[in-house]
């Protein structure tokens, strides 16, 4: 394999690791292959199918795709498949050069700001070979949904960043990631109640307060490296997906919680906004929600606080697994933990799941309403037998609202401005489309020829919508996740067109 100069996560992690934990470095070293792939297989997805400046054309054939880059150069790789989960890319070869490796490969292309980006692919890998080295001591079936949320190791299922965790030492990563099923304390800062620089919304409950003090969870990575003042320790929780929300050890609340590190693309705070936002767009989504017909339910958000900054704020959310029949044998997984549940996922359970997701999703885009819809944001309640029978939606701070749909079907509008209303029927399909179709279904059903077989089955029992007809015609929107990565001066999310499984 052709090797080019660039910082070795892979060894430094190693080293790290047979200090903190050497138990760990032989499963690690084993893991690190089909990291490798994994994460290629991802970098070369966004090669085949997202608008790169620096391509010139895409050029399919017998043995594969070759990429024509502008600069003359040839790269080539096997046929891709938009929707594939399976590290099925082993190497690439750019001029007949093989690279087996993301980082070394962006490395060599040498495009604007490849150096960055090829550091955050090195350490995307090797933080992906380390979840992969802490699931060997995974206890059996797990019970909540908390605990099926330490079963998703890879992360993002399309983002080559899918592990990247700058900023985060082995020490720190084994502490705090949700797949090595840590115990975190999560610290408690004090703020005065009444003052400017503390806002409460919603109802904060006395395990936060100390008299006329309002206690803001926080957690010990930001409380380390970001804020200026010490947090007591609080209470125990345990890291779900995001990686800065938390279940409470005693089953309580979930707790999203500041934590200013670029986690696979960006900073995710909690802004001041999104605070005092947060339970006008709760009681709307909830009376939203009631016009499925009891096939979802939004996890309420409970109360919230800032200290007028989005290093240090708090949200409280219902945990998921309220709604769950606990006597009829439900049970409630995340959508991004559904490959680990061992199911067989049959056609005919795509399918079902495809057409309760789908049908959902058109029925509130249709009131006006888009869900970011992917694995982490989506949970799906299964019956005794398995079934999906019901959704679970949590975090609500990215949906979008048309007003002038929900006047159109007579729903009153929230008392809301900013980003997340907007008319503009592109950027509605893409928030649904991009999130359920590109992300959470083409997850579960792992390749283009499943999820195709899932929407054929699907698709003629749902409505006919405006919305339905551009699924079933056109391509499916999806975030350009690596473009965004190597343009960082252009803000806001980019977008590809992936090939429509029903096109």
């Amino acid at each position: 394999m052709h090797r080019s100069p660039l910082p070795e996560a892979e060894t430094a992690l190693a080293d790290e690791l047979a200090t903190v934990r050497p138990d760990l470095t032989r499963r690690y070293a084993a893991a690190l292959p089909g990291a490798r792939a994994a994460v290629l297989s991802r970098l070369w997805r966004a090669l085949a199918y997202e608008p790169l400046p620096w391509i010139a054309r895409r050029e399919p054939g017998r043995d594969g795709l070759a990429l024509h880059l502008t600069d003359g150069r040839r790269l080539h790789g096997p046929h891709p498949d938009p929707y594939a989960t399976a590290a099925y890319v082993k190497e690439v070869r750019l001029d007949g050069r093989p690279y087996d490796r993301a980082a070394r490969l962006v490395a060599d292309l040498a495009v604007p700001h490849a150096a960055a980006f090829a550091a955050e692919l090195d350490h995307s890998t090797a933080s992906s070979a380390l979840s992969r080295a802490g699931q060997a001591d995974a206890p059996p079936e797990p019970a909540t949904s908390t605990e099926w949320e330490q079963r998703v190791v890879d992360g993002h299922p399309y983002h080559p960043n899918c592990r990247s965790r700058p900023g985060f030492s082995v020490a720190e990563q084994l502490a705090y990631g949700p797949e090595h099923r840590p115990v975190v304390r999560l610290g408690l800062a004090a703020l005065t109640a009444g003052t400017d620089s503390c806002r409460v919304v919603g109802d904060w409950p006395d395990r936060f307060r100390d008299g006329r003090r309002v206690l803001v969870p926080v957690h010990p990575w930001q409380a380390g490296h970001v804020l200026a003042r010490p947090a007591a320790p609080g209470v125990p929780a345990h890291p779900l997906m995001s990686l800065r929300t938390l279940a409470l050890e005693d089953g309580g609340e979930h707790v999203k919680t500041a934590l200013s590190a670029r986690l696979t693309s960006s900073v995710r705070d909690v802004s001041v906004a999104s605070v005092e936002n947060s339970m006008t767009i709760s009681a709307f989504a909830e009376t939203v929600a009631a016009r499925t017909d009891g096939l979802l339910h939004v996890t309420r958000t409970l109360g919230a606080v800032t200290a007028g900054t989005p290093d240090l704020a708090a949200v409280l959310r219902e945990p998921p697994d309220a709604y769950a029949a606990g006597g009829a044998g439900e049970r409630v997984v995340p959508v991004a933990a559904l490959p680990a549940t061992g199911l067989p996922r049959s056609p005919s359970w795509l399918a079902g799941f495809a057409r309760l997701t789908l049908g959902v999703g058109l029925r509130l885009l249709e009131l006006g309403v888009a869900l970011e819809a992917h694995g982490q944001n989506l949970l799906v309640v299964l019956s005794a037998t398995d079934a999906p029978v019901r959704l679970v939606y949590r975090d609500l701070a990215d949906i979008r609202i048309s007003p002038a749909r929900l006047a159109r079907h007579g729903v009153p509008l929230p008392a809301l401005t900013g980003r997340n209303l907007t008319d503009d029927a592109t950027a509605l399909r893409r928030k649904l489309f991009g999130s359920l179709v590109a992300g959470a279904l083409g997850a579960t059903a792992g390749s283009a020829p499943a999820l195709r077989e899932a929407l054929a089955t699907a698709v003629p029992d749902l409505p006919r919508t405006a919305d339905l007809a551009a699924l079933r015609e056109g391509p499916v929107p999806a975030k350009a996740l690596t473009l965004m990565r190597l343009t960082p001066e252009r803000a806001g999310d980019l977008w590809t067109d992936l090939p429509g499984p029903l096109a």
